[in-house]
């Protein structure tokens, strides 16, 4: 497929800067559970539910990381192909499509969730905080939750005229959700409508669906829905993004 040409692309990059990021991927997981399992999760003797606060709080951690780097990589990344090394009217004077180059670029910030992730689980899992062998579940709800995210923010980076932009979107929707979508404390102790706007964002279904993996639990909600409404937002986002970027590279 002529979008895996746009994968490898990245993948080469990746070999001169992988073991910044595979230390950085094994050190968060540890300083988390050492911070909120040794530390707050101290405080807390109920736990949330009946659970250990460490157990209840990882998988909210594990979506939540998921979106981090999936904005992260699908930001200042895209932005800087546009605007500064100009990487996409490279390819895009190729005999690259559009979709192509979107799909690449998708593909390679899909393997750099998967892979954090997977480092996440392997160490919360020596740690004792994975309660349920469909802890591994959670490996798909990412790349999806990812999906959903990396597709309309790659349309948001492509359509910004400055860097600026990106920033107000850590600071007015990534702090925002991962603050209020279930990640440190159940949604349902928050006010009415500020439980529904959690509802509304991404990050809350894959928080539940990972947790209910995680913990060995039902979801609170469908998980028929919890997926179709992830796979919704990557649809749109991936319509938006291929809009976004033929807008920018098709004279």
């Amino acid at each position: 497929m002529p979008a895996y040409a746009v994968f490898e692309h990245y993948l080469v990059g990746l070999r001169r800067t992988w073991r910044a990021g595979v230390f950085s991927s094994f050190l968060l997981p540890v300083l988390t559970v050492l911070g909120f399992g040794v530390g707050v999760g101290a405080y807390i003797d109920q736990g949330v539910g009946g659970v250990r606060y460490l157990d209840w709080l990882v998988p909210g951690l594990i979506a939540s990381t998921a979106l981090q780097v999936t904005v992260g990589d699908s930001t200042w990344p895209v932005f800087s192909n546009f605007q500064w090394v100009k990487t996409y009217f490279a390819q895009g004077a190729s005999p690259l499509r559009v979709c192509d180059i979107v799909a690449g670029h998708l593909a390679f910030v899909l393997f750099r969730v998967l892979t954090t992730i997977a480092a996440f689980l392997l160490v919360t899992g020596l740690f004792g905080a994975l309660r349920s062998p469909w802890a591994v579940a959670t490996l798909p709800v990412v790349a999806l939750l990812g999906l959903a995210v990396a597709a309309p923010t790659f349309a948001y980076a492509a359509s910004v005229s400055s860097d600026n932009w990106l920033a107000m979107l850590f600071r007015f929707a990534v702090i925002p959700m991962t603050l209020f979508a279930g990640v440190f404390f159940p949604v349902e102790s928050l006010p009415d409508a500020l439980r529904w706007l959690a509802y509304v964002t991404p990050l809350w279904h894959a928080v539940d669906l990972c947790r209910a993996a995680t913990l060995g639990v039902a979801p609170q909600w469908s998980i028929v829905g919890h997926l179709l409404y992830l796979a919704a937002w990557a649809v749109a986002g991936w319509l938006l993004a291929v809009r976004a970027f033929r807008r920018k590279l098709v004279v």
